[in-house]
């Protein structure tokens, strides 16, 4: 980076023709400007200005020099000016993974919107049940539920939604209507994989409760179908069987319980951010727990 600097500097000098008119322009001591230029000559091992006490004057080394460090440091401040721009203004490819069942349900509306409010920035979604590698893959921002285990990574919570409990209309009339949260014990509860606990909570109480089920699963969209399949019960965000519940395919089970909310996280590698992906998670963060 000094380097850049002192060949930014040396530019300067040629430009201005004299040290003085360099300095005055670059806000440097003139001293200090003519100092950087001899070591910068030391270092390179050639003499690069003829200096007189009126003027300066490139030699035959200078000239090449000159002309290699102008293009440099144009490209530079070009380089400076776009990366200026991608801070502020909205552009460019928004690479991002998202949850399939989620992304599909709750997401969808907004991504149109957001689209249609930034119209210079290209989008490239990976839908997937997988945590994405945001250090290793070209990812700028994951969309998850629930905190990140790699603590590492930067997690900015976006919405908090409450899920509850629902249950085909045929299976409860098979299995039984489960009365209080410790009924669940002797139902089956369709839940994701490594879930062996639900806690439950009404306005006063909390109950955590034991699950056990036939299938282990990954999908929430599996895990829904299911369940409208008379498989059992599962614990879900509102919107997620909305279709479902309209349909009479499913019905709320324990209405005056609800499972902990679930919290929606964007998951960066870094906090320091281009405009598209600043834009895209204040949006959501401003939308999303209103859908």
């Amino acid at each position: 980076m000094k380097f850049l600097n002192d060949m930014a500097l040396f530019v300067e000098v040629v430009k201005a023709k004299s040290f003085r008119g360099a300095a005055n322009t670059i806000g440097m001591p003139n001293s200090t400007l003519s100092r950087r230029i001899s070591m910068l000559e030391k270092t390179i091992g050639l003499r690069l200005l003829h200096r007189t006490t009126r003027k300066i004057t490139l030699t035959e080394a200078g000239q090449i020099y000159f002309e290699r460090c102008k293009r440099i440091v144009d490209e530079a401040k070009l380089a400076h000016e776009q990366l200026g721009e991608m801070r502020v203004q909205p552009s460019g490819i928004l690479r991002a993974s998202l949850p399939v069942d989620f992304a599909m349900t709750y997401m969808a509306p907004l991504i149109a919107e957001f689209a249609r409010l930034y119209p210079d920035i290209v989008f490239d979604f990976d839908l997937t049940s997988r945590w994405v590698d945001l250090v290793r893959e070209p990812f700028d921002v994951a969309i998850r539920i629930g905190e990140p285990e790699n603590s590492q990574l930067i997690a900015r919570p976006l919405a908090v939604l409450p899920v509850y409990l629902y249950a085909s209309p045929h299976y409860l009339n098979c299995s039984g209507e489960p009365a209080e949260p410790a009924d669940l014990a002797h139902h089956q509860c369709l839940g994701l994989m490594k879930t062996s606990m639900w806690t439950m909570h009404d306005r006063t109480n909390t109950a955590k409760i034991s699950i056990g089920s036939r299938f282990a699963l990954n999908s929430v969209g599996m895990i829904c179908r299911l369940a409208a399949l008379d498989m059992g019960i599962i614990m879900m965000l509102e919107k997620i069987v909305a279709d479902d519940l309209v349909n009479g395919r499913l019905r709320r089970v324990l209405p005056q319980w609800r499972g902990d909310p679930v919290t929606v996280y964007a998951v960066t590698e870094t906090r320091l951010l281009p405009a598209k992906t600043q834009h895209f998670i204040q949006f959501l963060r401003e939308h999303l727990g209103k859908v």
